[in-house]
């Protein structure tokens, strides 16, 4: 047998080589066919491109013209685009490290040995406000080794007093100071912008000072980007607020007497990731990126330029209706923190935003990560998404838009004087309109709230939960705007006991109306409203027999335009005179047919659309 040699084969032999022009003239022809009518090729690529937010896009096609120039580097070495060290996860993949804001010392102790036996590697603590009080430390970490356990402090503004109690605890168990391991959780320009109080840094800087003299395998500081992805920014934002915080804290660590690659090494930084995958790759390679450069601009070599980045599962995403869906998010979300080549993952319980989360769901958010990391081997490869064009230029423009945003942060004043200034709160809270819109419309969909919504669901009761400090920023979830609606129709079916109702008027055969019909029972589940349907196609004959048997007092026509043509202002009128206070049609129009209030179809503002509707059928 010859075995061919490299001359023989020819992988792709007989196909013509493409090239983007080519793929461009396609892609035109195709949008011309569908309507688009006669577009270049460029306009063809734009027109295929999504816009993702503050001007970044995603485009239908990548090759090797989009590639960096200049090359990426290499893990490990400056500016350390692809990880903080050579080898990346391979020693075991990424810190798997679980959330706990447990008040109670005792049920906070089980809770934290069970995770420590069944996988976690690492423990954060809320302490103090919302969490464990500082008293009962030593109580809620009993049994827990702090020189192999990591223990990371969530104390908010009372993060001096947790510190001195956690590194008095650790004197008291007779840990060695070189082998004591956490992070001590101060940041008190996140606290400021969580909850609008000021917290002096001297604080913050003492404990790094003592930590870089004392405990070299502990860090003293946060830099905490989810108060501002928390608040509606988008990844560049969170990016952007990052390095000014972070920025901020280098010049008081200095100040303070550390050397400049001391000062970076206390710090540790905290990033949100969620069901955008490429989106969150990209956010930690950038972060990394940015980071990078601004150490470099410090005068540090070496690995102190490298970010430790800490990625936690986004709150934002986090849905309180068909939460079960959360764990597929989260599945997602950490997915995108280990391939982004974080250090540490957190995976909130699929229930967090319900209250205090059960041992079933802790347990679902632990085994996420470790079925990553030890099934699906996540963590045998370094930088797994580097090379990819797409990855990396995504990487790019979030790093851009990441920079101008600190470079504008820095020239009003720094952090503190954009927090103060309303500069930041501003600039954020315009993304999230923006964001709320394709929500409200649900260009955006939420399963299970804004699209496939189940309103026999058996909700999940939960002991509540401490409340999270506010009081600066805002916290939004994606859910928001379809909750408050969905919150009204139960209110209504606890006062009397039934919801409230729509009727689907079905017109033609099951053919004809079977789409919008499920189209429109879709819409108004998501505002808690009940779709009732006759057993049939209805008439303006048999429609208002129809609609009093439904108990509904309001109606929405479902069917095709010809037969809309025929029928639906005849069939309105019925609805009207049977006592419908509004009429609906399914459909895109050029206008309403005659007895019809409003056109219902996919990309209308479905926000509106619903608490109209509420509103009309007088739920308060």
């Amino acid at each position: 047998m010859t075995v061919p040699s490299e001359d023989d084969l020819t992988l792709a032999a007989g196909f013509p080589a493409g090239d983007r022009e080519r793929w461009r003239s396609l892609a035109a022809g195709v949008l011309k066919k569908a309507g688009a009518g006669e577009l270049s090729g460029e306009e063809a690529e734009s027109r295929l491109s999504t816009r993702l937010e503050e001007g970044v896009r995603t485009l239908p096609l990548y090759t090797a013209e989009n590639a960096p120039p200049g090359g990426t580097g290499f893990p490990g070495a400056a500016p350390f685009l692809r990880g903080g060290r050579p080898e990346g996860p391979l020693m075991g993949g990424w810190e798997i490290r679980q959330h706990h804001a447990q008040p109670v010392a005792a049920k906070l102790n089980e809770a934290l040995r069970t995770d420590l036996e069944l996988g976690v590697a690492a423990l954060w603590v809320a302490v103090g406000d919302g969490g464990v009080p500082v008293a009962e430390l030593p109580e809620a970490l009993d049994g827990v080794l702090l020189d192999l356990a990591p223990v990371v402090l969530d104390a908010g503004a009372g993060y001096a007093e947790a510190a001195r109690a956690f590194l008095a605890l650790l004197d008291a168990r007779g840990v060695a100071p070189e082998a004591a391991l956490g992070v001590l959780g101060a940041d008190p320009l996140g606290v400021r912008a969580r909850t609008g109080a000021r917290v002096a840094l001297d604080d913050a800087v003492a404990l790094a000072v003592e930590c870089a003299r004392g405990y070299p395998r502990m860090r003293a500081l946060v830099v905490d980007g989810t108060p501002f992805h928390e608040a509606g920014g988008s990844a560049g934002q969170e990016l952007g607020c990052s390095l000014a915080v972070g920025v901020a804290y280098v010049r008081a660590l200095v100040d303070g007497g550390l050397p400049v690659e001391e000062a970076l090494r206390q710090l540790e930084f905290r990033y949100a990731v969620d069901a955008d995958q490429f989106l969150g790759i990209a956010k930690l390679r950038a972060a990394r990126w940015l980071w990078g450069r601004v150490a470099e601009v410090c005068g540090a070599t070496g690995e102190a330029g490298a970010q430790r980045q800490h990625a936690v599962t986004s709150r934002v995403m986090m849905a309180r209706r068909d939460p079960w869906v959360n764990m597929l998010r989260t599945t997602v979300a950490g997915l995108a923190a280990g391939v982004g080549g974080a250090d540490a993952v957190t995976v909130l319980p699929f229930d967090e935003g319900l209250g205090q989360s059960v041992g079933f769901s802790r347990r679902i958010a632990r085994n996420t990560s470790v079925i990553l990391v030890e099934e699906s081997h996540l963590g045998r490869v370094v930088d797994p998404a580097g090379g990819s064009w797409y990855v990396e230029s995504l990487t790019r423009e979030l790093a851009e838009a990441g920079w101008a945003w600190f470079r504008e942060i820095e020239a009003a004043g720094g952090m503190a004087a954009a927090l103060d200034s309303g500069l930041v709160e501003e600039r954020v809270a315009a993304t999230w309109r923006e964001r709320s819109r394709r929500l409200a419309t649900r260009r955006e969909p939420v399963t299970g709230v804004s699209e496939f919504p189940a309103l026999d669901e058996e909700p999940l009761a939960r002991e509540p939960g401490p409340e999270r400090p506010g009081g600066g920023l805002p916290s939004v979830r994606r859910d928001d705007a379809f909750e408050a609606l969905r919150a009204r129709a139960d209110a209504h079916l606890a006062a009397e006991g039934r919801r409230p109702r729509v009727f689907l008027a079905t017109l033609g055969p099951v053919a004809a109306h079977t789409g919008r019909a499920t189209f429109a029972a879709n819409l108004f589940q998501a505002g808690g409203i009940e779709p009732v349907r006759p057993e049939g196609p209805v008439d303006a004959a048999t429609v208002a027999g129809a609609f009093a048997e439904s108990g509904a007092s309001v109606a929405c026509l479902c069917g095709a335009d010809a037969g809309y043509a025929e029928s639906a202002a005849e069939v309105a009128g019925a609805l009207v005179a049977a006592g419908a206070r509004r009429v609906y049609l399914a459909g895109r129009l050029p206008e309403p047919p005659d007895g019809v209030d409003e056109l219902v179809f996919a990309g209308g503002d479905a926000v509106a659309v619903l608490q109209a509707a509420l509103e009309t059928m007088g739920v308060a």
